[in-house]
């Protein structure tokens, strides 16, 4: 969903987009974000364990003081690189800590792009004035596509609401397409707000928003070293500050951030390298949502499954094959049911009677399919979102550094 014609500036943010030539000439690549003082920060990373330079950097710095600036840039992860990519990762968060005149803990560096290689500091490190002199409240446009990478299109998104009578922005980019699977994906998310909101609430809020939001998508299995997703809180709306779940707008500001958030997340999937469907699995009357979330991750990252949907095979035994190797060692199948979108499949542990296949065909040749798995054990649901596997897919990821 990228709200390009509808998106708002956000008061207390400035956008420095430029191109650098950091892999690929005259395309926007290099990213500077300035924050205005007392801006309030949450953040949340990678788990993957070989986490990048840029990830490990702004740990650091994120403990030692208040955000200022964010440096980004695509063309180059500066992951798998060793004590010298945390020396580039430094080296980037200095030159623009001198440029800005501010403290070189004050700025978080974040890489996207090719793992094992240095970045190319002496262009990237050229860039850094340009894009200090580019400073705009108005190229949100422009800085969505100066963090992308394999991306067809810019992920944008904005909302506003009143708070106290005041207007209150949200805006956010995000950019990824591939290697896209929880914890986060190979996924950059940034979401500004001028909302007055205490440093740990908004740390809260930001994991609640990165856990409904991109970490329930899934592209195709794959963890990436370098995701990084922020809310950054610059305070300049004037309301009353929101200290606690307590405070009045809290619940009206908590809904913009989870509302801009999942329209982030789902443009990547929508945006999938190849992908010609979005598929929405929803996993129902689970004993609990851990159980929910292995059946719906089982299904979303099935090469099986999800290339019977780039063909609109309506070949839904690959389904039931899924839910069946999840991992729920009870789990008693005839009491399970199966629906692509309204269309029941599957019932009493086979071909719901009712079924023609003609039905499902028509569901599959849809852009946008829900398959819904009915466990009949409880209580529990979960919800992601995945694409469909293409021959695109392996064409982008084969040709990717050429």
């Amino acid at each position: 969903m990228t709200e390009g014609h509808h998106w708002h500036p956000v008061p207390g943010v400035q956008l420095g987009p430029v191109a650098a030539g950091i892999r690929k000439k005259e395309r926007l690549d290099l990213l500077l974000m300035v924050l205005a003082p007392h801006t309030r920060v949450g953040a949340v990373f990678t788990r993957n364990r070989f986490c990048a330079a840029p990830v490990q950097v702004c740990r650091e710095h994120l403990a030692q003081g208040t955000p200022r600036a964010l440096v980004i840039n695509t063309g180059c992860a500066n992951a798998g690189t060793g004590e010298g990519g945390l020396m580039d990762a430094r080296a980037t968060c200095h030159a623009v800590a001198t440029q800005l005149g501010i403290a070189f803990q004050s700025v978080l560096p974040f890489s996207t792009g090719v793992i094992l290689e240095r970045l190319p500091m002496d262009r990237l490190l050229a860039g850094i004035a340009p894009a200090h002199a580019a400073l705009s409240g108005d190229c949100w446009q422009e800085a969505a596509q100066a963090i992308m990478t394999t991306d067809l299109v810019p992920k944008l998104a904005s909302r506003q609401i009143s708070l106290a009578g005041r207007t209150v922005t949200v805006t956010g980019i995000a950019k990824g397409s591939g290697m896209i699977h929880p914890n986060m994906a190979t996924m950059l998310g940034f979401v500004a707000t001028d909302a007055v909101v205490d440093a740990a609430v908004l740390q809260k809020l930001t994991a609640e928003a990165a856990d409904l939001s991109f970490n329930r998508i899934t592209v195709d299995g794959d963890t990436s070293t370098n995701d990084s997703f922020l809310i950054v809180a610059t305070g300049q709306a004037g309301h009353p500050e929101i200290t606690s779940n307590a405070s009045p707008g809290y619940a009206e500001l908590r809904d913009a951030l989870f509302e801009v958030s999942i329209a982030l997340a789902q443009a990547i999937v929508r945006d999938g390298e190849g992908a010609t469907k979005f598929i929405t699995v929803r996993v129902e009357e689970g004993r609990d949502e851990s159980e929910c979330q292995k059946v719906a991750y089982a299904i979303a990252r099935s090469p099986l499954v999800k290339t019977a949907f780039f063909a609109s095979d309506p070949n839904l035994g690959r389904i039931l094959a899924a839910v069946g190797y999840a991992g729920i060692d009870d789990l008693q199948v005839e009491k399970l049911k199966l629906y692509l979108d309204h269309v029941l499949v599957s019932e009493h542990g086979g071909r719901a009677q009712s079924y023609e296949e003609a039905a499902g065909q028509e569901v599959m040749k849809q852009k946008d399919i829900t398959i819904r798995v009915v466990l009949g054990r409880g209580q529990a649901s979960t919800t992601v979102w995945t694409c469909d596997l293409s021959y695109d897919y392996v064409r982008i990821n084969a040709d990717y550094r050429s």
